[in-house]
């Protein structure tokens, strides 16, 4: 059984595409609220991939630029280039994602039968900060450690060091938590026992190395720890 509880945090425990639907609802976002979905996916995609090539090429950048640099090229790939005002919502919205609805259950639970539990991001720390105090689920973890610390992003093993450096544990004790198949993927080549939480039902990334469960949410996944 794993003594280690390591989630990733964007899209695993908190909703990306949050933002992009919060201010779409908002009164004045007639042109957004046709396209939000849309601009969730490209701001979410282009994230990722600026983390796969900054690290390919060793060109860290702290995730927050990562993450407005993302959102420039989704909001003119949707059309929306001339709303600064629309930009700043954004981003800021971004750092209040709700968690989704069943983690903090999941964490109590977890807590309550002695497990230690952590977040292992891309995230910056001030975002990842401003991520948990607005989730409210700070009392549950016990580390929130990120990439800036190595300056590099995932799937790096750089990375995934950072847990047996952070709680002295074994590779074997740690259940990771991932909603990226690729990232999942990487911590299971890493050594981790290894979460897929697939909420979108895509099929398994074409990998050297697989995630060994999968869930389409976090409900269960006491059950696996």
């Amino acid at each position: 059984m794993a003594q280690v509880c390591v989630f990733d945090a964007y899209g695993t425990l908190f909703d990306v595409a949050a933002a992009a639907r919060v201010a779409a609802d908002e009164p004045g976002r007639d042109g957004l609220n046709a396209v939000w979905p849309q601009l969730a996916e490209h701001w979410r995609q282009k994230q990722l991939q600026y983390t796969w090539l900054r690290t390919i090429t060793g060109d860290y950048t702290p995730f927050w630029d990562v993450t407005k640099d993302g959102l420039d090229w989704a909001m003119e790939k949707v059309g929306l280039t001339d709303d600064p005002e629309l930009r700043e919502r954004l981003l800021a919205l971004y750092w209040e994602l709700p968690a989704y609805k069943e983690v903090p259950m999941m964490l109590a639970q977890l807590k309550a039968a002695g497990k230690t539990c952590a977040i292992l991001s891309n995230g910056s720390k001030d975002m990842l900060e401003g991520a948990v105090d607005s989730a409210g689920i700070a009392t549950f973890l016990d580390a929130v450690l990120s990439v800036e610390d190595v300056a590099i992003f995932k799937p790096s093993s750089q990375v995934y060091d950072m847990v047996g450096a952070r709680f002295g544990c074994a590779k074997g004790d740690v259940l990771f938590v991932s909603s990226n198949g690729w990232d999942a993927a990487g911590a299971s080549g890493y050594g981790f026992d290894t979460v897929w939480v697939n909420r979108a039902g895509d099929p398994v990334d074409r990998l050297p190395h697989v995630p060994q469960h999968q869930l389409t949410d976090l409900t269960r996944l006491p059950e696996l720890a």
